[in-house]
């Protein structure tokens, strides 16, 4: 079982298996965290030697914004969480002349599409004041189009393409260099959202060669197969397993669904099984990469007719199928945002911490945070009405059946922040934010309701560089609320 599985009791000793997973360099400070007198406030970061990357551009605007937040231990929790992607997970190099970035996760050694992006987002805006930072980014995108040609279906992948994976007895088609091949739809989306948000940033379309259009049209091909016009499609997933939600019924294709534009993800962004495989936060997501798509491969340097015609009519029918599926009424907020549907009429509702949300749709660009529509979801979503909301002595929002029952994700919490446009509600996160690392000076997986020491994984990249931006977009929207030193 994964670490990622597991809760870590805040002991001050950690097991040998979990450290054999980390960097030396991160290693180097655990025992400092855990021993924190917190009035000391001591930098949690790896010495500068061990630190895998380092950006003047971001070390300039920790120092910058750390001026702006009136709250030391806040100031802290910033410098500690927003370079731990640079600082622990990164690993740039030059191949056959080309920059290539291999990004885990944190304490597990593989490469997750969805997270390599999401770690490395926060530093977009950063790019044109770095150029050395700037390939680091070209290098993660270079990466992932290696590993979309290897196999689009796969969401997490190895350094070493000969590599064999630990979950090799998956009923399923695994190949070498593979860690894990669950379908996700998000697994697809995020690197055309980075590779549009750093050519939007800088201009720059030297990556943009013909093997990442060979990996585009893989894209649309694998999204227009898991439409299932005609058949259930080339994919299927079994593993034996005790944890329920990482099997697949019915030979591992899941329950049925009816045709009708939208595309099924057998998995979610937390990698765990789908009830009904129209994931409407996934499906939203798709629609806004393929305008993505659409934009570059109309460009004059990316032009590629036949990739946009695909594009433009796959976007289509997604959009025709969500309008006519992925609305539902509440019978006491009305109308609102489905989680997951089949196209017979059928849905699930809840939410899960992991993005994409329902929570963090206007985050991923899929609607605006003042949409009625959305509004009116949220609402739901952060309520008793939605069976992953989680209150307690600790804190309160959501959770998933990844880490159990009464766990809470701070990524929820975070991404609660940054799509408010209520600016109490900011502070308010921040504050249960503040109050939950656990004395660590970072961002967990997730935590217990009642018991911010109760966490899993002390090494998660993703969150804590999440953390970062949300201080990052609060400096810039909200500099009012960094000044108050009672946050």
């Amino acid at each position: 079982m994964q670490t990622r599985r597991k809760f870590i009791k805040n002991t001050g000793i950690f097991s040998a298996g979990l450290l054999a997973l980390q960097t030396d360099a991160f290693a180097l400070n655990s025992d400092a965290v855990f021993n924190l007198d917190l009035k000391d406030f001591v930098s949690q970061r790896p010495p500068l030697a061990q630190r895998k990357f380092t950006s003047d551009a971001i070390e300039a605007a920790i120092v910058r914004i750390k001026k702006q937040i009136a709250n030391p231990e806040l100031a802290w929790l910033f410098e500690n969480c927003f370079p731990n992607t640079l600082d622990t997970t990164v690993d740039f190099e030059i191949i056959d002349g080309k920059p290539d970035t291999y990004v885990i996760t944190g304490d597990i050694d593989a490469m997750w599409l969805r997270d390599s992006t999401a770690q490395i987002w926060p530093y977009i805006p950063f790019v044109k004041e770095d150029k050395k930072l700037g390939e680091l980014v070209k290098g993660v995108i270079n990466r992932q189009t290696k590993c979309i040609l290897l196999d689009p279906y796969a969401n997490a992948f190895y350094k070493d393409f000969n590599k064999i994976s630990e979950w090799k007895n998956d009923i399923t088609k695994m190949k070498p260099g593979i860690h894990e091949r669950k379908w996700e739809i998000d697994s697809l989306c995020y690197p055309v959202r980075l590779a549009h948000g750093y050519w939007k940033e800088t201009g720059d379309t030297s990556m943009f060669d013909n093997n990442w259009k060979e990996a585009m049209n893989l894209i649309l091909q694998t999204f227009k197969e898991q439409q299932r016009w005609t058949d259930k499609g080339p994919y299927s997933f079994q593993r034996e397993t005790a944890w329920a939600t990482d099997g697949v019924p019915l030979s591992g294709y899941g329950y049925p669904v009816k045709p009708c534009g939208l595309i099924v993800s057998t998995f979610r962004p937390s990698d765990d099984s789908t009830l009904f495989g129209y994931l409407i936060p996934s499906n939203m997501f798709a629609i806004e990469i393929l305008g993505y798509m659409i934009e570059m491969c109309s460009t004059i340097s990316l032009k590629d007719d036949a990739i946009v015609s695909k594009a433009m009519e796959l976007r289509e029918q997604i959009q025709k199928g969500l309008k006519e599926n992925g609305i539902i009424t509440h019978p006491k907020f009305g109308e609102i945002i489905a989680f997951e549907v089949n196209g017979y009429g059928s849905f699930h509702f809840m939410d899960d911490a992991n993005v994409p949300s329902l929570l963090s749709l206007p985050y991923l660009g899929a609607v605006k945070p003042d949409n009625p529509l959305y509004l009116n979801t949220r609402k739901v979503v952060l309520s008793d009405h939605n069976p992953f909301f989680y209150k307690g002595k600790a804190a309160e929002g959501v959770g998933g059946p990844h880490t159990g029952a009464d766990t809470i994700w701070p990524m929820s919490i975070i991404l609660r922040a940054i799509t408010s446009v209520d600016e109490n509600e900011i502070k308010y996160c921040i504050g249960i934010l503040k109050k939950t690392h656990a004395d660590t000076g970072f961002m967990h997986e997730s935590f217990h309701k009642d018991d911010a020491k109760q966490y899993t994984r002390k090494w998660f990249a993703w969150a804590n560089t999440l953390f970062g931006e949300m201080i990052v977009h609060t400096s810039i929207k909200y500099p009012q609320i960094l000044k108050d030193k009672n946050i």
